[in-house]
Formats: C-alpha cells, sequence, structure tokens
C-alpha cells in the first residue's frame, strides 16, 4: 500500500517574487508528475498487437480459470459466512 507523502510545513512568503518562485516549483512539480502518470498509464494499457494465435488463447484460457477461481471462492464465502450479508428474519 502506498504511503502518503509527509506534509511540510509552508514556508512564509514575503514578496512577490518569493510567491513566483514557489509557484515555479510548483509548476515543475506537477509538469514531472503528470508525465510520470501518462508513462505508469501507458504502460497499464499497452496494446499487445504483436501476440500470436497460441498467446491469445493462452490468455483467455488463463482468464477464464481465473474467473472460475473467483466464482468458486466467492460461492465458498457466501456459504459460509453468508448470514453476515443477510438480514436477520423478521418476527411476526
Amino acid at each position: 500500500m502506498a504511503s502518503l507523502p509527509v506534509q511540510t510545513p509552508t514556508p512564509a512568503y514575503h514578496t512577490l517574487e518569493d510567491i513566483r518562485l514557489r509557484k515555479e516549483q510548483l509548476y515543475d512539480e506537477l509538469q514531472h508528475d503528470s508525465q510520470q502518470f501518462s508513462t505508469l498509464w501507458g504502460q497499464v494499457f499497452k496494446s499487445r498487437e504483436n501476440s500470436s494465435r497460441s498467446e491469445f488463447i493462452g490468455s483467455v484460457v488463463a482468464n477464464s480459470v481465473t474467473a472460475v477461481d473467483l466464482f468458486l471462492l466467492f460461492r465458498k464465502l457466501m456459504k459460509t459466512y453468508g448470514k453476515v450479508f443477510k438480514k436477520g428474519k423478521k418476527k411476526k
């Protein structure tokens, strides 16, 4: 789990030049973070046009097995702990 950034105390600004310098620093940091985000986002959704037919079939089978496994796990958990999620029986 990613940790939250540590908040540092805000420095006191006494002139407009101090404010302009800080604004430029923040702008540069935002541009850098934006470039990192774009790079990571592109890696997540990398196209796989060069995959062969056997790789495609292998990924479909792997995804199908994962989906079935998830379904069976969910079913088992609901069977075991289902009463936690269901409302109690209403008394007449």
